[in-house]
């Protein structure tokens, strides 16, 4: 059995293509539970649970995404979860994808590939496009066949159920596979295991977003596992160093290739800000429900 999880924070526009995108794929044992604090997000989630036997509701206490899947993780009955948000939705037979990596009793841990659904003939689309093809696409496919590890992504990704909690103040899709990497577990990805996202189109809530990822990595920094500290995989330093290479081959035409130059300074202002306010302010990043408007 397969335990789907989702979790959201006031998406009743997008869970239910979130739920739909799940129970439409062939799978046969598995249990869907769907988790937010707010009623809009519940009502909708309910109608679903009316609609198909493996669908539930569950009413987290709003203290987070980390908070959420702690509750969560108690009551999941699958011996693999499968871990998606509420407003992305996955492609055709991505479950049956990341199952089938299961099937190498040495893997724990599976990730699929998100796929920008923003329009990229706009600075803000081919941004989120570059950062997913060129960025977290190119760099798990290459860890992933040489056996080394890598941050999974949170809007889609599974696991087999031997971990009970984490910390709350760290990027669950970074520790999760951390741990079973020290475990001695495989790491997997698929990349045929689509996940679809609307990512912010305004520079307020696009940095909004960045910058709470990063300071939720400059948390991570600090986490060790049995004795070794995690491999620093986002990082300012990391980023200037590895990601103008593969920006700028993305890049086609003379439009992209300036929208790419232009990115590098934005990025490097993105993680100047998180630094100073989780180092200098002391604003550290905290586990709570934030929406972000444009990505719905």
């Amino acid at each position: 059995m397969i335990s789907i999880i989702i979790t959201g924070y006031k998406e009743p526009e997008t869970i239910g293509k979130a739920i739909e995108s799940f129970v439409k794929q062939d799978i046969e044992d598995y249990e869907l539970i769907a988790a937010a604090p707010d009623e809009e997000t519940e009502r909708e989630i309910r109608k679903y649970e009316e609609k198909y036997e493996h669908v539930k509701y569950f009413k987290d206490k709003g203290e987070g995404k980390m908070g959420a899947l702690h509750e969560l993780f108690k009551i999941a009955k699958g011996d693999i979860l499968i871990l998606s948000d509420g407003d992305v939705f996955v492609s055709e037979n991505s479950v049956k994808n990341i199952l089938n990596k299961f099937k190498d009793e040495k893997i724990g841990c599976v990730t699929g590939r998100p796929v920008s659904l923003n329009n990229k003939s706009s600075k803000m689309g081919y941004w989120s496009h570059l950062l997913c093809d060129a960025g977290a696409h190119l760099t798990r496919k290459e860890r992933s066949e040489k056996g080394k590890y890598f941050t999974c992504s949170g809007y889609l990704f599974a696991f087999r159920n031997l971990i009970k909690e984490f910390p709350k103040d760290v990027p669950e899709d970074a520790y999760i596979p951390f741990w079973f990497f020290r475990k001695g577990w495989k790491l997997g990805y698929v990349e045929d295991s689509k996940v679809y996202v609307k990512y912010p189109d305004n520079l307020n809530e696009w940095m909004e977003q960045k910058k709470r990822i990063a300071k939720a990595y400059e948390n991570y920094k600090d986490v060790e596992i049995d004795g070794e500290k995690s491999p620093v995989m986002k990082s300012f330093l990391k980023e200037m160093l590895e990601g103008p290479g593969k920006a700028f081959s993305y890049s086609k035409g003379l439009k992209e290739f300036l929208w790419t130059l232009e990115l590098i300074p934005v990025r490097g202002y993105m993680w100047f800000l998180s630094f100073y306010e989780s180092k200098v302010k002391g604003k550290k990043h905290g586990d709570k429900w934030k929406r972000v408007e444009s990505s719905k």
